[in-house]
């Protein structure tokens, strides 16, 4: 694996599984797409399973935790095969169990104090979360002056048409979304679908 997950590729798919019947064919159209990288929230009982079925089924997925908020989730996510975490937010304890858990993992922020915070800390790769409500491209456009150290995975709000406005930034590594895995391709299971949106996506920074 890469050494940073914002290298991986230039959007995260942010994937709410209640189905881990659904994890592997749903790994497997992403990758093929060009989006190995993989976060699968834990939102749903099943995703803990839906993790274990792409770290043991999809050798070419890197699958990681998203919507990590607690020590336990961290212990959890990491034992059922995750690569890496993501957390909407973070305290010192949530820090210090991703820290200690020995897998990459990128710290939500929304203010400049906590970007701060954190590179305090030696962190230099975040989450910024919830995207567009907190400032968007223009908020990170901002940072990169006076933070150039600090890169960042927006997530929150961002579809296909903004998704470039962000990878054009300097401190932007790749984007979060759900729009290459919309809902209803999920439960129709449309993974050509799916795969055809992965194409796309993974071709936004050309």
């Amino acid at each position: 694996m890469t050494s940073s997950v914002l290298d991986l590729a230039p959007v995260l798919p942010v994937v709410v599984l209640r189905d881990a019947a659904d994890a592997v064919p749903l790994a497997r159209a992403l990758v093929a797409g060009g989006l190995p990288a993989i976060e699968v929230t834990l939102r749903t009982p099943a995703a803990l399973d839906a993790i274990g079925a792409i770290a043991e089924g999809v050798p070419d997925a890197v699958v990681g935790a998203g919507t990590v908020v607690s020590p336990r989730n961290v212990a959890d996510a990491v034992a059922a095969g995750a690569r890496f975490l993501v957390s909407p937010g973070w305290t010192d304890l949530l820090l210090d169990a991703m820290r200690a858990s020995g897998t990459p993992f990128l710290p939500g922020v929304s203010t400049t104090s906590e970007v701060v915070a954190l590179l305090e800390r030696g962190v230099t790769e975040m989450k910024f979360f919830p995207a567009e409500a907190a400032g968007g491209t223009a908020y990170l456009k901002a940072l990169s002056s006076p933070l150039p150290q600090a890169r960042f995975c927006p997530t929150g709000g961002i579809s296909a048409a903004s998704a470039p406005t962000y990878l054009a930034l300097p401190n932007v590594g790749c984007v979060g979304g759900s729009w290459m895995v919309p809902a209803d391709a999920v439960t129709a299971k449309d993974w050509a679908r799916v795969e055809r949106l992965a194409r796309e996506a993974a071709a936004l920074r050309g």
